[in-house]
C-alpha cells in the first residue's frame, strides 16, 4: 500500500523538476536558434559577396552558357538562406534512435536530448556494445537530482526514517522470537510426541538451520524486485509454515514445517540490513544501527519468558507459542503491508526513469538496474557460491564469522541451558525461569549507554580523515570499538556465572552476569555487521551472507548438543570452556584495528 503510494507520489515530484528545468531548456533552444540564426545570416552575406565578384570577373568570358551557370551560386544560397530561416531546432531530426529491445523508439527531435541534457540528475552517455554501441544512439541513465532528492530514502525526515527503522528492528524481534520460543516449551511438547528433550530441541535447532539457508538467497531477489515486495512475501510464506508447526500431528511435521518458516522467516532479517544502508548514511549509522540491533536482539530473549508460562499454563497448550507468534507477526506484517516505505535506491530510480519515460515520451531514460549486465539467475548462483568462497579466502569474515558464531553458540544454548542453571540449581519454577533472561535484556538495552561515545569517536575520525583529504574515507576499522570495549564482557560474565551459580550464592550473582553478558553480544554484533559492511562495499551482501549461514547453522547444531552437555559437564565447566574460548576471541578486533588495513589491501574483494 505504501509503496503504491510512494510510486504515485514521485510522478508529482517529478512534473515539478520538469516545469522548473523546462525553462532551462527553453532557454537553451532560444540560444541555439540564435546561434543557427546568425551563422546562416553570415553563411548567406558570404555567398552574395562571392557571387559578385565572380559574375565582374567573368564577365568578358559571357555567354549563354556561362550566364546559365552563373545564376546557379545565387539560387542555392537563395535556397540555404530560405532553408535555415524556416527551419526551427525542433524540426531536426535526432540521429540518436533506439536500438533492439532497450532501444526502439519513434524518430525524435533533439529536444529530447537537449532535455536529457538539461535534467539534472541524468548522466547521458552512448550506449555499451550490449545495448547496441554508440552507432545505436545515447541512453539516459537516472540519478538523484542532487543530495537533498525528496525522493532518495536518505533525504527524508529524521522522522520517518525512524518509523521505517523501528518497522525493520519489529520485523528482526519478530523473526528471533519464533526461532527461541520453542525452547521453552519442549518438556509439554516432547510429552505429547513421545520423544526423548534432545529430540524436540530439534524444533529450535532446524528453524535456526533454515536460517542460514534462507539468507543466501535473501539478497538477489530484494536487488530484484525491491525490499517491500520480499518482505511481505516471505512473511507470508513463513507465518503459513508457523501454522504449519502449531498444528502439528507429530514430531517429523513440526520439523518439516519450522524448517521452512526459519528459511522464509531469515529474508526479511537479512535484508533489514541493506534497508537500513539505504535509509542512513555511515556517519548517521552509528546511531541507527545500535538502535534496529536492540530491538532484534529483544525478540529471542523475550520468546523464552513468554513460552516459559505458556508451556507452565494449565489452560494453554503449548500450541500457544505458536499462534502468540503467528498473531505479533501478522500485526507487523500489516504495518508493513500499509506504512513500510520502499528504500532500494536503483528499484526508487527504476521508478522515476519510467514515469520520466511517461512525462516525455522519451523511452531513453533508464534506471541503472533496468541495464545492468547479470540476470537474476546468475545472482542466484554467485549467492550460493560468493558467500562460501569469501568464508574461505577472507581473513576477515573467517575471524568475525568465528568470533560471532560462539557467541551465538553461547546465546542459544542458553535457552536450554538456563534450565540447568536456574531451575535445577535454584528451583525456580519453567515460568520464573524464563523471567530470568530479562537479565540479558537490560544487558543489550544498555548498550544505548554507549551511542554518545561511539558518535564522538565516529566524528573525530571523519574529522581526521578530511584533514588528511578531501577524498580521503574513513576506515573500516572505526567501526571496531563496539567490541573493543563490550568484547571483554563475555568470557567475564560466562566466568562469573558459571563459578557462581551456586545453591550457596544468592540468584542475583548469575543474574547480574547475565546482564554483562547481554551488553558483551550486542557489542560484538553491532561491531561486526558494520565493520563488514565497511569492508566490502560492493560484496557487503555477499560477506554478511556467509557469517549468516555459518553462525546459524552452527548455533542450530549446538543447541543439540546443548543439553548432554550441560548435564555432563557440569554448569561451571560447560561455561567454563565457552568463556575460555570465547576469551581468546576478544583479541580479534584488536589485532583487525592494527592490521586490519594491510589485510584489507591484500584482499581481492575489499576496495582499496
Amino acid at each position: 500500500m505504501q509503496s503504491i503510494i510512494q510510486y504515485r507520489r514521485f510522478r508529482k515530484v517529478l512534473e515539478v523538476q520538469l516545469e522548473r528545468d523546462g525553462e532551462k531548456v527553453a532557454e537553451l533552444r532560444q540560444q541555439r536558434r540564435n546561434h543557427h540564426r546568425t551563422k546562416a545570416s553570415s553563411l548567406s552575406e558570404g555567398k552574395h559577396s562571392a557571387a559578385a565578384v565572380d559574375k565582374d570577373k567573368n564577365a568578358t568570358h559571357e555567354d549563354a552558357g556561362q550566364g546559365n551557370l552563373s545564376t546557379t551560386p545565387s539560387t542555392t544560397s537563395s535556397s540555404i538562406r530560405h532553408a535555415t530561416a524556416e527551419t526551427d531546432i525542433e524540426q531536426i531530426p535526432d540521429p540518436d534512435l533506439e536500438a533492439g529491445e532497450l532501444h526502439v523508439v519513434p524518430t525524435q527531435s533533439t529536444t529530447g536530448t537537449t532535455l536529457g541534457h538539461a535534467l539534472t540528475g541524468i548522466q547521458v552517455r552512448d550506449r555499451t556494445t550490449k545495448e547496441g554501441g554508440p552507432e545505436a544512439g545515447k541512453v539516459f541513465v537516472v540519478d538523484w537530482e542532487n543530495e537533498k532528492d525528496p525522493m532518495n530514502p536518505q533525504s527524508w525526515g529524521f522522522a520517518r526514517r525512524t518509523m521505517a527503522t523501528l518497522v525493520l528492528s519489529f520485523i528482526g524481534g519478530i523473526v528471533g522470537f519464533a526461532s527461541a520460543i520453542d525452547s521453552a516449551i519442549i518438556p509439554q511438547a516432547r510429552a505429547e510426541f513421545g520423544v526423548s528433550e534432545v529430540a524436540e530441541s530439534l524444533s529450535t535447532g532446524i528453524f535456526m538451520i533454515g536460517f542460514g539457508s534462507g539468507a543466501l538467497i535473501a539478497g538477489p531477489f530484494s536487488e530484484t524486485v525491491g525490499r517491500n515486495p520480499i518482505y511481505i512475501l516471505t512473511m507470508a510464506l513463513y507465518m503459513v509454515f508457523l501454522v504449519g508447526a502449531g498444528a502439528a500431528p507429530n514430531l517429523s511435521a513440526q520439523l518439516a514445517c519450522r524448517f521452512f518458516s526459519g528459511m522464509f522467516g531469515a529474508t526479511p532479517l537479512v535484508c533489514a540490513g541493506g534497508s537500513l544502508s539505504d535509509l542512513w548514511n555511515p556517519a548517521e549509522r552509528v546511531f541507527a544501527f545500535p538502535m534496529f540491533a536492540c530491538f532484534s536482539f529483544l525478540g529471542p530473549l523475550i520468546a523464552p519468558l513468554v513460552g516459559g508460562w505458556v508451556g507452565e499454563s494449565a489452560t494453554l497448550s503449548w500450541r500457544w507459542s505458536e499462534w502468540i507468534t503467528l498473531i505479533f507477526s501478522g500485526i507487523i506484517l500489516t504495518v508493513v503491508v500499509l506504512i513500510q516505505p520502499e528504500t532500494y535506491h536503483p528499484i526508487l530510480l527504476k521508478w522515476k526513469a519510467q514515469h520520466l519515460r511517461r512525462l516525455t515520451g522519451d523511452k531513453r531514460y533508464r534506471g541503472g538496474i533496468e541495464i545492468r549486465k547479470t540476470s537474476l539467475a546468475m545472482r542466484l548462483v554467485r549467492a550460493l557460491y560468493r558467500p562460501i568462497l569469501m568464508f574461505i579466502q577472507e581473513p576477515i569474515i573467517i575471524l568475525f564469522g568465528l568470533y560471532l558464531t560462539v557467541v551465538y553458540i553461547v546465546l542459544f544454548t542458553f535457552l536450554t541451558g538456563y534450565t540447568f542453571i536456574f531451575t535445577d540449581v535454584y528451583g525456580l519454577s519453567q515460568g520464573m525461569t524464563g523471567v530470568c533472561f530479562v537479565g540479558q535484556m537490560v544487558g543489550v538495552l544498555s548498550c544505548g549507554a554507549l551511542i554518545p561515545l561511539n558518535v564522538h569517536l565516529r566524528r573525530r575520525d571523519i574529522a581526521r580523515a578530511k584533514a588528511l583529504g578531501p577524498d580521503v574515507k574513513v576506515a573500516p576499522e572505526s567501526r571496531l570499538y563496539w567490541a573493543m570495549i563490550g568484547g571483554p564482557a563475555i568470557p567475564i560474565s560466562l566466568f562469573w556465572m558459571g563459578w557462581t551459580a551456586r545453591p550457596d550464592i544468592s540468584i542475583w550473582s548469575p543474574l547480574l552476569a547475565s546482564v554483562l553478558f547481554g551488553f558483551g553480544i550486542l557489542c560484538v554484533f553491532m561491531t561486526t555487521y558494520q565493520y563488514l559492511i565497511d569492508s566490502y562495499e560492493v560484496y557487503a551482501a555477499s560477506a554478511l551472507a556467509s557469517i549468516t549461514l555459518i553462525r546459524y547453522v552452527v548455533s542450530g547444531a549446538f543447541i543439540e548438543i546443548s543439553i548432554p552437555f550441560y548435564r555432563n559437564m557440569g554448569v561451571a565447566y560447560t561455561l567454563t570452556i565457552l568463556g575460555s574460548i570465547s576469551g581468546v576471541l576478544v583479541l580479534i578486533p584488536f589485532a583487525f584495528y592494527k592490521y586490519g588495513p594491510a589485510i584489507r589491501r591484500k584482499s581481492k574483494y575489499a576496495p582499496e
